[in-house]
């Protein structure tokens, strides 16, 4: 315990413990990712977007909750607010979604690399994507000023 608050500190003092637990968490997504498309894709027999569809639909409903709780500690009051935070993350997503759809189109039915290969580098493109994304317009900091008389 006493190496990860040494290395949580570290890393916080150079402002990239977000970073850092951004890129697990999204890790453990692009696994949830990756196992679903080959579990769709190679025990039920379904064809390459229709498994990808599916990993996306997983590992989407996954990344909101680590990212929410213990990537952007972000706090909603209202049902409203949390709608609102989904509905933005949402939309993010299927922008990436599509960006990973078109590289799976490309290296899959284009340059005929592998199903798991163009899984892969897609999901480096996605991971990138959806950090920005997540950064900038979904789990923004919000600022409490307070009125001093």
């Amino acid at each position: 315990m006493r190496l990860y608050l040494a290395f949580k500190q570290y890393l916080e003092e150079k402002k990239l413990w977000e970073v850092f637990i951004y890129l697990f968490f999204g890790g453990l997504a692009t696994l949830v990712n990756l196992l679903t498309f080959a579990l769709a894709f190679n025990l039920f027999g379904w064809s390459w977007p229709l498994s990808n569809a599916f990993s996306w639909i997983c590992s989407v409903l996954f990344a909101f909750v680590t990212n929410k709780l213990w990537v952007f500690h972000s706090k909603t009051e209202t049902w409203v607010a949390l709608a609102w935070e989904f509905s933005k993350f949402l939309a993010a997503r299927i922008v990436s979604f599509g960006m990973d759809m078109a590289c799976m189109y490309v290296l899959i039915d284009l340059l005929h690399t592998g199903n798991l290969i163009a899984k892969i580098v897609t999901q480096i493109v996605v991971v990138v994507a959806n950090y920005v994304f997540s950064k900038v317009f979904i789990f923004k900091k919000v600022e409490v000023k307070e009125e001093i008389d």
